[in-house]
């Protein structure tokens, strides 16, 4: 038997709200993780990603991190080698290279890591970031190379390295190669050291793990955006070991830095400033020489020193 259709809830309602119903982007807000304040998402954009009012850090990826950083938004991408894809053939609940594919598909990058060589603030500079957003950031065979490259290409061009650490720590689905990348990328800041180049830290939330035990604390300078989580294990972990309750704030930047372990933390809009002046420190650059490499012409003399198989990225 055909049941009757209810004209009323039927016809009648679902033509009402197609008649009043209003398209809205589904980013049009963003919610502040500490006050649940909701905020236009141009508005956090224009802030560069901190929530005005509570100056909460937000998560930024790769690309915008480097969009921020160079002059103009724009630089200029340094290939990254191949590796084995899933040299272990690893399987958990999924397949390792089906994680892969997915984070892939997610993000547009091949792996955490993406390094750009370009101007900040007049200065050539080569800066290397970790994006959360690619497995959290985990240090792998993939990033490890990234890194050891982001290095050999400022020991070709003579500049500073600049790293954005964001990592959950060493990739387990690579096991023991992935725990080799903490003393390859460990010989590769003692070549910048030995170049006498500056390698600048800059430890972004959460920095963690394998990460924290190797290359993002051996920098000249150690930076870190306000309210990051910097550790090795986290703070659960060690208050189940050591069964005591943790300072407030623990692992946290600040609290880190009254502790030794960071030398400034620095609010977002002022990280491009304030790198540029250690670089211009480090590397000894006149007065005002700066403000002239920043002009047009000395642009385009950077973009010819970039190997000829980098490809420009577009703002």
């Amino acid at each position: 038997m055909v049941e009757a259709m209810n004209w009323i809830s039927e016809v009648v309602r679902p033509k009402i709200k197609t008649l009043f119903k209003r398209e809205t982007p589904e980013n049009l807000w963003v919610k502040c993780p500490e006050t649940g304040q909701m905020v236009f998402h141009k508005e956090v954009e224009a802030n560069g990603w901190v929530i005005p009012g509570s100056e909460h850090h937000l998560r930024i990826t790769a690309q915008q991190r480097l969009k921020l950083m160079f002059d103009q938004g724009t630089w200029l991408d340094v290939p990254l080698p191949e590796v084995a894809p899933d040299p272990l053939k690893f399987r958990d609940e999924k397949r390792y290279a089906d994680r892969l594919k997915d984070a892939r598909t997610k993000t547009g990058m091949t792996d955490a890591f993406k390094v750009g060589f370009g101007r900040v603030s007049g200065l050539p500079m080569t800066l290397a970031v970790q994006d959360f957003g690619f497995m959290g950031g985990s240090l792998g065979m993939a990033a490890g190379e990234a890194f050891v490259r982001g290095a050999e290409t400022a020991l070709e061009k003579r500049t500073p390295y600049v790293l954005f650490a964001a990592s959950g720590g060493a990739r387990m689905q690579e096991g023991i190669l992935s725990l080799m990348q903490m003393p390859r990328t460990t010989v590769a800041v003692r070549r910048l050291n030995n170049a006498r180049l500056p390698y600048i830290v800059v430890l972004t939330n959460p920095t963690t793990g394998g990460v924290t035990a190797s290359y993002a604390m051996l920098g000249d300078v150690h930076l870190a955006e306000p309210g990051a989580l910097i550790g090795f294990a986290g703070p659960r972990v060690i208050e189940q070991t050591i069964r005591e309750k943790l300072p407030d704030g623990f692992q946290r930047a600040e609290y880190l830095k009254e502790h030794g372990m960071v030398d400034q933390v620095v609010h977002r809009r002022d990280l491009k400033g304030t790198i540029a002046g250690l670089c211009g420190l480090l590397m000894q650059v006149p007065a005002g020489t700066a403000e002239a490499a920043a002009q047009p012409e000395a642009r385009q003399e950077t973009r010819q020193e970039v190997r000829q198989d980098a490809k420009p990225v577009p703002a």
